[in-house]
């Protein structure tokens, strides 16, 4: 059986932004929340939940340094475990979600010991984590392309929250202040390596699937919020 030819650069990078039609911004609770039409306990969930998602990046992150034999994959990669993680305590992606959490009205102690954390949510984010750990490194980069569509989104998002959350103290907010650009110039660089690194089309697929994965464990963790508070309001 012949290999098929690999993808030029732009039919392979079209390939993977074909993928933001399957990102969770279309995802009915997401739809909600920028409409203004969540409840409290609704927004808290999604709060509390997502912080698990948010926590093991660092992890999922450290486990494709780990699998990467590229010097100079690595020394820019490592970047992202530190954005995520801070410099010191109270810094970084992590301690500003916990401050969002805080704003929202829920305390760092009950969002931490993950007792709001869904079935659903913990199954869908250790599924991702394991594979970064399993998988080529290039596929869980692959995976992280998710990025190249949540800038915007977050930048949605906050508008919504100062519009329709009055609730919500605006100081909580910065997570979604900072992360466009950091997310801008991550996405900018794993599409570099992707395209750069993925030379046949086996690995090509490979990657398209990777990002066709993620986009299923986003949307996964929405679900499990969703149905779980749709439920309790039947």
């Amino acid at each position: 059986m012949t290999a098929l030819e690999p993808l030029s650069t732009a039919d392979f990078a079209a390939a993977l932004y074909a993928h933001s039609e399957r990102y969770w911004h279309n995802h009915p609770l997401h739809l909600r929340l920028h409409q203004g039409l969540l409840g409290e306990a609704e927004l808290r969930s999604w709060i509390a939940n997502r912080w698990y998602y948010q926590k093991w990046l660092p992890q999922k992150d450290a486990a494709v340094l780990a699998n990467c034999p590229v010097p100079e994959v690595r020394r820019r990669w490592v970047r992202r475990i530190l954005e995520q993680d801070g410099l010191a305590f109270g810094h970084g992606g992590n301690a500003d979600w916990l401050a969002l959490a805080e704003a929202a009205g829920l305390s760092v102690a009950e969002v931490v010991d993950e007792r709001h954390v869904l079935p659903g949510v913990r199954f869908a984010t250790d599924a991702y984590v394991q594979f970064a750990r399993t998988r080529p490194w290039i596929e869980a980069v692959a995976a992280s392309l998710t990025e190249l569509f949540s800038p915007e989104l977050m930048r949605e998002r906050l508008g919504a929250l100062h519009t329709h959350y009055s609730w919500i103290d605006p100081a909580g907010l910065r997570y979604f202040e900072q992360r466009p650009a950091v997310a801008d110039a991550d996405a900018a660089h794993a599409m570099e390596l992707v395209t750069t690194y993925c030379t046949t089309r086996a690995q090509q697929d490979a990657a398209v699937a990777a990002l066709s994965f993620k986009c299923d464990v986003l949307r996964a963790m929405l679900d499990a919020v969703e149905h779980t508070h749709l439920g309790a309001s039947v």
